[in-house]
């Protein structure tokens, strides 16, 4: 029997542990700096938050609650940089849901052999959870925040709902193409 002072601990999980926070860090910061660098115009007020590309590599390849930590925190960080509160309940909640949804189809279909399957099921998720994070719970939240009609901030959020999931879709051959080089890097 081994003595408990010559024992040597188990380094690996806490190295694991600490690559996990550290990276999770970095792709928050990513997250915002992208979303505040790089705005591409789409509609009258709304732009393609490519914040959202980081956001889906990390669900991809890091996990979901990495990647749903990073949508959830990059646009508060953001929301409190360029608008304070005005919109972050709502964002958060949205991101909230299309993290634990698009995190979960993604370690699910990974394992899939037909990439078209697993493209398909990863489409159907982004958009399904997109539609019920942005269109509804992020209209939901603002209607009651701001006492405007659920019509009307649905009729707002439409544009936002339509510039999350064309970035998100968009991020699906980035994520795999990314996956093996950031599961590598990272050691998981």
């Amino acid at each position: 029997m081994a003595d408990k002072a010559t024992e040597k601990p188990d380094i690996g999980s806490s190295h694991r542990k600490i690559v996990w926070i550290a990276a999770t860090a970095v792709c928050t910061a990513l997250f915002v700096v992208l979303t505040l660098c790089l705005q591409v115009p789409v509609f009258e007020n709304y732009y393609l938050c490519l914040g959202y590309i980081i956001m889906a590599v990390c669900l991809y390849s890091v996990g979901t609650v990495s990647g749903t930590f990073v949508g959830i925190a990059g646009i508060v960080l953001y929301c409190l940089i360029t608008s304070g509160v005005r919109g972050m309940p709502g964002w958060a909640i949205g991101n909230l849901v299309i993290g634990i949804i698009v995190g979960i189809t993604f370690k699910l279909t990974r394992r899939l052999r037909q990439k078209w399957l697993q493209a398909l099921l990863n489409f159907i998720a982004i958009a399904v959870s997109v539609a019920l994070g942005i269109l509804i719970l992020k209209s939901l939240t603002e209607c009651i925040l701001y006492g405007q009609p659920m019509v009307v901030r649905m009729g707002k959020n439409v544009f936002a709902f339509v510039a999350d999931i064309f970035v998100l879709e968009l991020s699906l051959p980035i994520c795999m193409a990314l996956d093996r080089p950031v599961r590598k890097l990272l050691k998981l």
